[in-house]
């Protein structure tokens, strides 16, 4: 007879083990499955979560529709419950997944927004008087010239920073890791950086970016400094850290045209992923294209 699953934080925090200990996947990444399975054992309330079958999964879908949700978040949703399901499957003996075979609502394709390149050089010019300026200035430097993810930028060490090979070791999704260049001015910030660090850190903390108490920086808390920051800068679009790593991907790609290094660079695993960024600039891959195709310009 299957176990049955009740909705508790018992099986939540299991499977929450599985994903870091097994998967590799960041603490960001993992609370964000997290908060997708509590949205699963809100919908089933009392019900067991083995007698749900794809028409009650199909029912919360459409109600968390209903409620807002966007076709790209939930599919992120059914992703969540679907690999929730496979650990319950393997684990709990649970006897078969209701999400498989099922699919979000299509979303819209929208482009991914970026800062101009004069934005985001105001952004990052920030007048520094204080520590965790200097800090706030390096990690923004840091994020607009190397495009790291937020789990990326609060997961480095100092020993991940080499200067004099002008590149960062980086840990992304799946525990994979990647070099990435190091821009001139992100480096000047991060020397600035360091060079304060210690009035701030604990004396063991490892991490490159700590926070008021000494420790390791929270995502959160990177994302409201950028915000405050976007506001005092006088920048009109608020200001987030994925909206840096997309300016980034934008601007090389504006100015080198090679897809295949912003690929690299980004940690995109398929450049399908990458290719929504060469729609931002058509007009300039056109004049690239008659630039240099032997018969973009011949007349017939």
């Amino acid at each position: 007879m299957p176990e049955v699953v009740e909705q508790n934080p018992a099986s939540l925090l299991g499977y929450l083990a599985y994903l870091n200990n097994e998967r590799n996947y960041s603490p960001l990444t993992a609370e964000n499955y997290a908060r997708d399975i509590r949205r699963l054992f809100a919908l089933a309330g009392v019900t067991p979560l083995p007698e749900l079958k794809s028409h009650h999964i199909r029912r919360y879908i459409a109600q968390l529709h209903g409620s807002g949700l966007g076709g790209r978040s939930l599919a992120r949703v059914l992703s969540s419950w679907r690999g929730f399901y496979s650990y319950l499957i393997r684990d709990h003996h649970c006897q078969s997944n209701p999400c498989v075979g099922l699919r979000a609502p299509k979303a819209p394709k929208t482009l991914p927004h970026a800062l101009s390149p004069d934005e985001a050089v105001k952004l990052v010019e920030m007048e520094v008087a204080t520590p965790l300026d200097a800090r706030d200035k390096a990690m923004f430097e840091l994020l607009y010239s190397s495009g790291l993810r937020l789990a990326e930028l609060v997961s480095l060490d100092p020993i991940d920073m080499d200067f004099l090979d002008t590149s960062v070791r980086v840990t992304g999704k799946g525990n994979k890791t990647r070099i990435v260049p190091l821009g001139s001015h992100a480096i000047t910030a991060l020397k600035a950086w360091l060079a304060v660090r210690e009035q701030i850190a604990k004396p063991d903390e490892s991490a490159l970016f700590v926070g008021k108490n000494g420790s390791r920086i929270s995502p959160r808390t990177v994302q409201l400094q950028l915000r405050q920051w976007g506001i005092k800068q006088g920048i009109a679009s608020g200001v987030h850290p994925h909206l840096l790593r997309h300016s980034f991907a934008t601007h090389v790609l504006q100015s080198s045209g090679d897809l295949r290094a912003v690929q690299e660079m980004l940690g995109h695993a398929s450049i399908s992923t990458t290719q929504v960024y060469t729609h931002l600039d058509f007009q300039y891959l056109a004049k690239i294209y008659d630039g240099a195709h032997p018969r973009a310009k011949r007349k017939p």
